[in-house]
């Protein structure tokens, strides 16, 4: 009876037509579309004009724009990916090149370093001796059993 716990659909075999048939399905790869790669668009917007993709963040912002945020003309065509083409997109960072943003951390880590460097040099160290009481203060902090402050007399001569 135990033996018998995976039901005999799953066990049974299938027909050999049915793996012949199976076998002889047309395979769908992207060979098509890649040998179509280099067609720049074939037909698939309707042939909707597509202006060259220009970040609206490299306009320049002095000209006379009709929408003036956006920096787009009345009429003007969008760029089917103007979501990442438009003002309110992430903006491209090209304040910095990575050579120079490098030597800057760079700069800034030496800085830190010396600073560290002339502190350690100057900073004061602890006294040499601490210093001592008359009977380390027993009374003053609490009596017997306390913690208490160094004795004269057990002060290093």
């Amino acid at each position: 009876m135990a033996a018998r716990m995976v039901p005999r659909s799953f066990t049974a075999t299938r027909p050999a037509c049915k793996i012949l048939r199976r076998s002889h399905l047309p395979v769908r790869t992207q060979i098509r579309c890649l040998s179509q790669a280099d067609i720049e668009d074939p037909g698939m917007n309707g042939g909707y004009i597509n202006p060259p993709a220009e970040k609206r963040q490299f306009r320049d912002p002095y000209a006379d724009w009709w929408d003036k945020q956006e920096r787009r003309n009345f009429g003007e065509p969008v760029h089917e990916d103007h979501d990442i083409l438009g003002m309110f997109s992430p903006h491209e960072y090209t304040h910095f090149t990575a050579r120079k943003g490098f030597f800057l951390l760079g700069c800034w880590i030496a800085s830190v370093g010396a600073l560290y460097g002339v502190c350690s040099v100057y900073y004061p160290d602890r006294p040499a001796v601490e210093r001592t009481f008359p009977g380390g203060l027993e009374a003053e902090l609490g009596g017997p059993g306390a913690l208490l402050a160094p004795r004269q007399e057990d002060a290093v001569e």
